[in-house]
């Protein structure tokens, strides 16, 4: 009886990650222009051109393939967003490029429908489930990086000792949403404000070790990468 050898297993292996990750590559895209609840195993199988069956032995469920999708996502907002702020100073540059990099990623949306978590907080904040879960997963995970932050730049003296840093979070969170829906329905300077209210907003709990910070130079050198439907 002929036994596969460990170099072919892995082999076999690598290539089902690659043709999973090319699913939710498309999944992903699909489910910012028609919703989360609209990607079905039979729907993301017409777009692919590929048997239910095929997509079926990726994912067992379309709560399954809905969950992955968020992930991948998440994935892209990391690569999109966090990744090239983290790349400016710690402290009260960091956490300006945090801002700075998020309203880029809205003018220049990476998905074909636009921001991606925030149409899906929409869409599943009153439907209990897994999806709802790694949704507010992946929103609770951005916060805490705000928060980190901020309190970062605390402790390198950019920002007053005694500012709360969860409300500070809380509060660019809350503008970031009101901005997002006013940018999309009806102000398209909505972003160019709320990028002048953040700084503002940092400059007036900065310190005098705080470095010079300006929303006419970008906080962040590098543009959001459109998202492709297929892996590079």
């Amino acid at each position: 009886m002929p036994v596969s050898s460990p170099r072919k297993s892995r082999q076999g292996v690598r290539k089902g990650v690659r043709t999973r990750e090319s699913i939710l590559r498309v999944a992903v895209n699909l489910a910012s222009i028609e919703g989360l609840e609209g990607l079905t195993i039979g729907r993301l199988a017409d777009n692919l051109k590929m048997s239910k069956s095929g997509l079926f032995a990726h994912f067992g469920s379309r709560e399954e393939l809905q969950v992955a999708t968020v992930d991948m996502a998440r994935e892209v907002f990391v690569e999109n967003v966090i990744r090239p702020a983290f790349a400016a100073p710690e402290g009260a540059p960091r956490l300006w490029a945090l801002w700075d990099s998020w309203v880029r990623y809205v003018e220049h949306p990476v998905f074909p429908g636009g921001c991606f978590f925030t149409a899906a907080s929409f869409e599943f904040d009153d439907r209990p489930g897994p999806v709802r879960d790694r949704i507010a997963e992946v929103l609770k995970e951005w916060l805490a990086t705000v928060t980190r932050a901020v309190e970062r730049a605390k402790e390198v003296g950019h920002l007053k000792s005694d500012l709360d840093a969860p409300q500070f979070a809380f509060e660019v969170k809350a503008l970031a949403i009101g901005a997002h829906s006013g940018y999309l329905l009806t102000d398209k300077q909505a972003m160019r404000k709320a990028r002048s209210i953040v700084l503002d907003r940092i400059r007036a709990v900065a310190t005098p070790k705080c470095p010079p910070l300006s929303s006419q130079q970008s906080a962040v050198s590098t543009q959001p990468k459109k998202h492709s439907s297929l892996p590079s």
